[in-house]
Parts: structure tokens; sequence; C-alpha cells
């Protein structure tokens, strides 16, 4: 098709900037460069001929493409502008692979390999066009290729002729780390339902997560000379260990998949003085979520009664984002709207439940629902990230017909 070209220019412009998230940041955008890609972005949608559009001084850009039918809805499209603090954006180096004809692919001077023994989708990707890394980055297809999929499609539906619904569009700081959209401007973003472009494989349409919330337990201590420590020294890191011993040991990550919750233990630091023990809580069904939280509050209350400690354990607990479904399902359209303009363009629709979030939580728990939709991309946040052009063209299309198919 004619916008290939622009849309694998584009993609390639957007990851040379180095758009990394910064764990534990107060203010958004949280990097330099988020901003310089934002203000890029700006410029782009004035190119293209947009209106209302604005750069919050957090980043997050906002524009709006009127339809060709007065009484059609208003449809969101959002992408974010960071990429993972997990794996290094600085110097991305892509390389494009056409007619992929399997096997490995050895990544830049071949010190590393993205093989189908360990990656078996690579089987189902013979004959595409791949864009991989040079080994020692991540690529930014999370979510560069979101950005470009809307920017190209803007500018074939304000190219076209077709009748078209009114599109709003924002692109948003810091979703990697949960942060910008502390900042998002609902009232310059109306819309009747909106879709994060921030999905993997092609055909992935998402409209469940987990609830998730954040745990602290901080542990006191008492530092004595390990010579004369008897019956005087409390070593908060021999009681932290005794303290996660507590938890069921099958309900972790690496033990779960599909729609089962788990306590995952992210983070143990301190010393014999203080330690403090970071958790994320995950579970689809709320009521579950609401026992999840209440086990650990009963964990830390049983071990400070058992131990009788003068300095007992701490908890605080903070609700992170919710599942987006509750809002999602009031608002079916939503969801059988982007599944037929899949279907229009001959893919099959894959429904699935995210194990994670996105900036599409957040929005629902504001009363917007907004389902996820793929990018073609697959193993974010990592040096083996890759993305098909057929995939990223695909998610073009299927922008383009649910703006067709909404005026319908």
């Amino acid at each position: 098709m004619q916008y290939t070209e622009q849309l694998l220019e584009r993609f390639l412009n957007y990851v040379s900037f180095d758009t990394q998230s910064k764990i534990g940041a107060k203010t958004s955008p949280s990097t330099t460069g988020q901003m310089k890609l934002a203000k890029v972005l700006e410029q782009e949608l004035y190119s293209l001929g947009l209106e209302n559009i604005e750069i919050s001084k957090h980043g997050i850009v906002t524009a709006y493409l009127p339809g060709t039918v007065a009484d059609a809805p208003t449809i969101g499209l959002i992408s974010h502008l960071d990429t993972s603090p997990q794996c290094s954006g600085k110097n991305v180096n892509p390389e494009v692979i056409e007619n992929y004809r399997g096997g490995d692919i050895a990544l830049g001077l071949g010190d590393e390999f993205i093989s189908p023994v360990t990656f078996p989708f690579l089987q189902k990707l013979v004959g595409k066009t791949l864009i991989v890394t040079d080994g020692k980055t991540l690529l930014g297809a999370d979510n560069k290729a979101g950005i470009s999929e809307i920017m190209t499609a803007l500018s074939v539906l304000k190219a076209s002729n077709q009748p078209r619904c009114h599109l709003r569009v924002a692109f948003t700081p810091d979703e990697e780390i949960g942060l910008g959209m502390k900042f998002f401007p609902m009232d310059k973003f109306p819309c009747d339902w909106a879709y994060t472009i921030d999905g993997g494989e092609v055909g992935e349409l998402e409209y469940e997560n987990f609830n998730a919330a954040s745990v602290t337990v901080t542990v006191p201590g008492r530092a004595i000379h390990p010579g004369y420590a008897k019956d005087k020294m409390i070593n908060a890191l021999t009681l932290a260990c005794e303290f996660q011993q507590g938890f069921p040991v099958d309900e972790v990550p690496e033990k779960t998949e599909d729609k089962q919750g788990f306590f995952h233990l992210n983070s143990f630091h301190g010393d014999i003085e203080k330690v403090e023990l970071h958790y994320i809580i995950r579970d689809f069904d709320r009521a579950n979520f609401e026992l999840r939280k209440q086990f650990v509050k009963k964990l830390v209350a049983d071990f400070n009664r058992k131990k009788g400690l003068k300095k007992p354990l701490h908890v605080v607990i903070t609700d992170s984002y919710y599942n987006m479904y509750d809002v999602v399902r009031k608002i079916p359209q939503a969801i059988e709207l982007a599944d037929q303009a899949m279907k229009d363009i001959g893919l099959t629709p894959i429904h699935q439940a995210i194990r994670g979030g996105t900036d599409g939580a957040w929005l629902a728990e504001k009363g917007l629902a907004c389902p996820n939709i793929f990018t073609g991309g697959y193993n974010f946040h990592s040096k083996h990230e890759l993305i098909t052009l057929e995939g990223m063209r695909d998610a073009v299309n299927v922008i383009i017909k649910i703006a067709q198919l909404a005026v319908k």
C-alpha cells in the first residue's frame, strides 16, 4: 500500500529519540527525550492539519480531527512516548529484514540471537518484513509503533473522502512507570470511548486487566556488636526472611498464568537496623483482589503478635489501578467496533486479558472505556524486541476502519 513507506519512515525516526522513562521520578515527563519527541509530534500534527493541538507542561500532546458526519461518535486514540526503563533505549540502531526466511536472527555483530526455539512465534512471521535491534538496546516498538500507526492513519484519513467519525488523539509520557496519566487533561479529551494502540501480536484486542496494588512492609531491627549481641540484637534481615515465608509459594508470577492472580516480592533492601520489602499484588477479580490485600494485613498482624516485637512491622498498601472491564462492558460498542474492523480487513480478533496495566486502565477509572489494540510487536522491554512492518500496517488499517465504521 502507498503509505507503507511513510509508516516505516515515521517509525525509524521516532525510535531514534531516547525516551526511556526513569523509575522513581516525581515529575513528568521523567526524561527530557520524551518532551523532545512530544514537540516533534506537535509539529507533525500541525502539518497534517489537525485542530486544537496542545502540548502540556507535562509533555502530553492532544489534538482533534473533526469527522465528516456531524452526529458521529468521537473516538480517542492513545499511545505513549516513553520506553521501558528495564532496558536501554539510547542510540537505538534498528535493522530491517525483508522477507524473513525463518531460523535464527543474528542481532548486530551476532553476539545476540533471536531463535524460533526460544521464541516459537517467529515461525508465523516467515515471509514478513521484520524490524529488529542490534542486540544492545530495546527497539522502542512499545510504543513508538503505536504512535507511528496513529499518525499514519490520521494522514490517510485526512486525505480520504471516505466518511469518518470524530477523532481525539493523545500521546502521553511515563506510561511505563505509571506516572504520566496522573496529569492527563480529561477536559481536553472528551470522547464517547477510546483505544490505546499499545498491544502486541496482530489481532490482539484487550479489555480486561489486573487490579493492582503496591505494598511496602517495613521491618525495624536493632544493631548490636555481634560479639555481644545475645538477647540484644534484633536482626531485621532475619525477620524479613521469616516474614516472607508466610506467602503462598504457588501464587507468584513465575507459577501463574491467564487470569490467575499473585503476590510478587519486587525488592528487598536494608540492613540489621531496617529492611523494606516491596511487593505488588495482582488479581483480575475485584473481590479476590481485596482478599489479597486483607491477607497481607493479617500476615503482618499475626507476625507481630507471634514475635511480640516492641517495634512491630508496618505495612502500607496503595491501590495502583483497577480492571478496566468494569467500565468497558458498559460500552459494548467499543469492543464490537474494533472486532468488526479487524474482521473486515481479514484478521481474526484475539480476545485476551492483559496481565498488566495500560493507560486505558487509568482512563477507565475516570469513566472512559478504553480497550487496547495491537501494534504488531513482540518481546517488548528487551533487546530481543521486534515488530513486523505488515503488522504495523494492519494496525493502521484497523484504526482507519474503526473511524469509518463508527459513522454507521
